[in-house]
């Protein structure tokens, strides 16, 4: 067995963590010793110890002479946990292998620095893309303050994400909608234009056999009109956030507050709740991953204002035909070489979908 064998089983249990660990990221660590794994772990929530701890607490004296394979550099300062290379150098591990280095300004470099001038020997880079893959949202949180805006779709063949009448219901498979479950399960929020309420009157919570976390869900709607009685608006479920524009009628505000929903009033753009503005405040909140669930007109407003980092599509085998909505609406751009190209795409098939995925390398 090898250092990828025992990196990949590092990556292994950091991934069982996900949807667990923020406002920290997702970090597995084994350590060996002649061969033998004599200690693992996996940090499972903020606060609590990391997995460099986990395992040299399950290694004992075994971690002496050991190597450690951790997915993400050890921190080095004093946080929620004191730093795990003071740990790391205590326990008597000669070799570290590190997959990525922390983008934290706090971190990043400083702790492998410190091991090194303790005499172990240190190496960078083992699985670095897929440990920046893993924990992308984290990596955009830190380095952009901003949600890591990830844009779920259905559409049919023909490009439609409803029937001409409005009518969605469903244009994918089961198997895509409990992935889409299994998205919620992780987020931090999921956000939705009003015109997708009042069309659908979604209740936007995570709904699993095994049941799950469910995300703050987030409604844009300017001019506030939701319904008193759309299920978005039962708190007993989730926390439910109103973003509307500032010259929104105060006496549907005391309402909407009544029913325990936070409102929360932002410049207008053009007639419309500034996105970069929410964005930023939901940044202040620390939320990192934002599933947008929304139709056309909110897409083709987040697409233009460049805040779409990644797009999730089930493209279903049916036509429908029609004018029905497409994925991205809006002015959209002019010509066609001014079209943004997906990264990284990748396709595979969900139950009876195909399901395409891609990143948008745009705005700040």
């Amino acid at each position: 067995m090898n250092d990828e064998f025992y990196m990949n089983h590092a990556f292994a249990l950091a991934a069982s963590t996900e949807g667990r660990t923020w406002p920290n990221p997702m970090v597995g660590a084994v350590i060996v010793k002649e061969g033998r794994i004599v200690g693992f772990g996996a940090h499972l929530k903020a606060g609590t110890p990391h997995a460099e701890v986990h395992a040299l607490k399950m290694a004992g004296e075994e971690a002496e002479g050991g190597t450690l394979y951790v997915t993400l550099e050890p921190c080095s300062h004093y946080g929620r946990t004191p730093p795990c290379a003071d740990q790391i150098i205590a326990a008597g591990l000669k070799r570290v292998v590190v997959a990525t280095l922390d983008p934290n300004p706090l971190v990043s470099g400083k702790g492998v620095e410190k091991m090194r001038k303790a005499g172990i020997h240190v190496e960078v880079g083992l699985g670095e893309e897929k440990g920046k893959r893993l924990n992308e949202v984290f990596f955009h949180y830190i380095t952009k303050r901003r949600p890591f805006t990830v844009v779920k779709m259905a559409m049919t063949l023909d490009g439609k994400i409803a029937a001409h009448t409005g009518d969605s219901r469903w244009v994918s498979g089961a198997a895509a909608r409990e992935y889409v479950h299994r998205l919620r399960n992780q987020a931090d929020a999921v956000m939705v234009g009003i015109g997708t309420v009042l069309a659908d009157d979604p209740l936007l919570t995570t709904r699993l056999p095994e049941g799950g976390k469910n995300p703050l869900r987030i409604v844009v709607d300017t001019r506030l009109r939701i319904p008193l009685t759309a299920r978005v608006l039962d708190t007993s479920a989730a926390p439910t956030l109103i973003a509307c524009g500032e010259g929104a009628d105060a006496a549907k505000m005391a309402q909407l507050r009544e029913k325990g929903a936070e409102v929360l009033p932002l410049p207008e753009r053009e007639g419309r709740v500034d996105l970069k503005e929410l964005l930023r405040v939901l940044g202040l909140r620390e939320i990192a991953f934002l599933l947008v669930e929304g139709g056309a007109e909110m897409n083709g407003s987040l697409l233009m204002e460049g805040l779409v980092d990644k797009v999730l599509l089930f493209l279903s085998p049916k036509l429908i035909g029609g004018k029905g909505p497409t994925p991205f609406g809006g002015k959209g751009f002019p010509r066609m070489d001014e079209a943004l190209p997906l990264t990284e795409v990748q396709v595979e098939k969900v139950g009876e979908d195909w399901f395409i995925q891609g990143y948008l390398r745009r705005g700040g």
